[in-house]
């Protein structure tokens, strides 16, 4: 399992022993999977199985690190550390589905078994991590480490672990151990708390409009789309348009009803900041505090500090010299977009000022002035079929690797579809899960996770990995199949480039450490093939007609690259800064969120026309383990876009660019030490200027 690990559960010994074999009987978690390729049989899952199968889990774990803790043998790496990689595997099943589930399709009952299980979860792993006797153990091989003859992989396994013990706090005297245990039962708490009042908030807003005139402007398909919506929500006759980046930014972009576009941007900025029961503003506050508690229990200076300790940027001055001098690349960029569109509000009488609101409505109006291109141009050549097997053909003429589609197999969703992936060869590579379209049950957003890592098991049998994509694209309406913007097919391309680093990984132990700053360069990279011309050539053809896109609209393409590029790099340094800013913070103290944010991004030059990606109340990337972290995109971007000048260089479908990138980065990412990783394949440490270059604030 990648280390994710230090969650937690608790004891089926609890039940009556009749009642425990009829849960060992009947419950999937309990029984090995006889499903194709052993994925979880989810048409078999029930509710009630999770807790009986968490608890037995946690049993099961609990024997297995007592075993580890009580062997009179001297500690050595594999009665260890080895076996502390193996051990937890039922956790690991159970967890993955539910988990993945929680994300992808929840309930409240499922949300109510979330809330029961995190502190059992957090208690568990505490109590783990927190063991004097284990980490006595693993201190031991670890002071051994340069007489033990060990692998790569071992060596590097065996300095995350012990790093891994002393963060968690495995050096702390019994009092202050005790201390930090209720501290991480708060955290996991709260922040479950946080991502469930955004789920809610985003279901519950609904713009309803019953007047047609105020769709004027936007695009037929958009708007038989919020007629859908208002069908399945009992409307009919009526448009919704909600929260949802595929019903709002079509809707932000197009709508000419400057009122109603003001009415439903601030429904999404909103969110979780309505002093009601969905209210995130105090959970905020007090998961900052508790993490500034936290990282002074364990020896730092900030929460930052901490949580950078293990990743490549190592402190907070290194993630804010690199986001400071975007910055100051970038905001003249994003004045100049403002001022050009303020331009275009006062030729054309709009007797107002640029707002937030109104970014996308005008942003579109001039890239149609400047490039003679939008939006709705490009969606009938991006068809979400093609689109996906347009990423499904890069990968083959990269990797070799094939996708075939299986019907008779168990999924996550009725939505999801399921591919089996094979090597060049004909040989099972893995499952490949694709589910694509909003609903009520789930998180906003796009992910990618995995219900099996692969592994290599202690009887030398190798476990392939089951891979799941899951985002909320625009879905299909009425005659029309799913057509995605720009931006969707580049989140397609993005996600299924973390898929192909869980599918082609060759870690041996099921245990690996990948550094949150360098987890995003697999998907990055990938979104460089998706606007290429020559894969553009290959998946974009006209829903309709099958005709490929036109040179003329791959070389507006091309032009308008550069488009927005001010907005799209100061939004997002925006959030990235605040995030820092927030864990950064060396008191534990009590916070105005509003004020904090307001005066914080004030502060660095954030101009009012452009709002953080992610204002504080839903900001759920610092709940999912984002924290001091969403910095880690940019980051990985100078890596994603110096590796892809070694294909430019080489041509975008090198096979020795590509086998030394498959070799050298996804197939061993989480094994070895990520800069590495990178100066093998790159042959040199990473440069910034491809970034700048490509991003259009450093220019020939």
């Amino acid at each position: 399992m990648k280390r994710l690990l230090l969650l937690g559960f608790a004891a089926l010994f609890l039940l009556p022993a009749c009642q425990q074999k009829k849960e060992a009987a009947t419950n999937p978690f309990l029984t090995e999977y006889t499903t194709p390729f052993g994925v979880p049989p989810f048409d078999k899952i029930t509710n009630s199985d999770y807790i009986p199968a968490f608890e037995e889990a946690m049993k099961q774990h609990s024997t297995e690190i007592a075993a580890i803790v009580n062997n009179p043998e001297a500690p050595t790496f594999e009665n260890t550390i080895e076996a502390m990689a193996y051990s937890g595997h039922l956790l690991g099943k159970v967890a993955s589905v539910f988990y993945g589930l929680n994300s992808a399709n929840t309930n409240d009952e499922m949300q109510k078994i979330a809330q029961e299980i995190s502190p059992e979860l957090s208690a568990h792993f505490d109590e783990i991590g927190l063991n004097p006797d284990l980490f006595k153990r693993v201190k031991t091989v670890y002071d051994q480490r340069a007489d033990l003859n060990l692998d790569e992989e071992q060596s590097y396994m065996l300095d995350n672990i012990y790093q891994s013990f002393v963060l968690d706090g495995a050096n702390l005297p019994a009092g202050k151990k005790e201390q930090l245990k209720e501290l991480n039962k708060k955290l996991s708490l709260l922040t479950l708390k946080f991502d469930q009042n955004v789920l809610a908030e985003t279901n519950n807003f609904k713009l309803v409009i019953d007047n047609e005139a105020d769709l004027a402007g936007l695009p037929q398909s958009v708007i038989q789309a919020a007629a859908q919506t208002s069908k399945a929500d009992s409307l009919e006759g009526k448009w919704v348009f909600t929260t949802q980046k595929p019903s709002m930014i079509p809707f932000l972009q197009y709508a000419e009803n400057r009122d109603l576009r003001k009415k439903l941007y601030m429904g999404y900025t909103t969110r979780g900041n309505h002093d009601d029961q969905y209210d995130n503003k105090k959970i905020l506050s007090d998961i900052v505090k508790l993490r500034v508690e936290k990282a002074h229990l364990l020896g730092f200076e900030n929460y930052a500090s901490y949580r950078l300790a293990n990743r490549m940027a190592k402190k907070p001055e290194n993630v804010m010299n690199l986001l400071n001098k975007l910055w100051d690349a970038a905001l003249p960029v994003s004045k100049q977009e403002a001022k050009d569109m303020q331009q275009m509000i006062d030729e054309q009488g709009g007797n107002f000022k640029l707002a937030s609101w109104d970014w996308w409505y005008y942003a579109e109006k001039v890239r149609k002035a400047k490039y003679d291109l939008d939006d709705n141009e490009l969606r009938p050549y991006f068809e979400l079929n093609n689109v996906r097997e347009g990423a499904f053909a890069v990968a083959n003429k990269l990797y070799g690797i094939t996708f075939t589609e299986i019907k008779d197999i168990p999924k996550p969703h009725p939505d999801a579809m399921a591919f089996e992936v094979k090597e060049a060869d004909g040989s099972h590579l893995g499952v490949l899960y694709m589910d694509f379209y909003p609903r009520a049950s789930k998180e906003v957003g796009a992910w990618c996770g995995g219900y099996r890592d692969y592994m290599v098991q202690q009887d030398g049998k190798k476990v392939t990995p089951v891979v799941t994509v899951v985002t909320n694209f625009t879905k299909p309406t009425g005659d029309k199949p799913a057509l995605l913007s720009l931006d969707e097919v580049e989140t397609l391309f993005h996600e299924f480039g973390h898929s192909l680093d869980g599918l082609f990984a060759k870690n041996h132990y099921p245990e690996t450490f990948v550094a949150r700053d360098f987890v995003e360069l697999p998907s990055q990279i990938m979104e460089h093939w998706a606007t290429e011309p020559q894969v553009l050539n290959m998946y974009a053809k006209n829903y309709e007609t099958g005709e490929p896109i036109p040179d003329e609209l791959i070389e507006k393409m091309n032009n308008s690259k550069y488009f927005n590029q001010g907005f799209v790099n100061v939004e997002y340094l925006a959030a990235s800064m605040l995030d820092m800013d927030y864990h950064m913070q060396n008191e534990p103290k009590d916070l105005d969120i509003n004020k904090f944010e307001k005066e914080y991004l004030d502060g660095i030059g954030l101009i009012p026309e452009i709002l953080s990606r992610y204002r504080s109340t839903y900001f759920k990337h610092i709940m999912g383990g984002y924290d001091a972290g969403y910095y880690s995109y940019i980051w990985a971007a100078v890596l994603d876009n110096d590796a892809y000048e070694a294909f430019r260089e080489n041509g975008i479908f090198d096979q020795s660019t590509a086998t030394s990138f498959r070799k050298n980065i996804l197939e061993l990412n989480g094994v070895k030490d990520p800069m590495e990783l990178f100066v093998n394949f790159r042959g040199r440490e990473p440069e910034i200027t491809p970034l700048l270059k490509n991003r259009g604030l450093l220019r020939d």
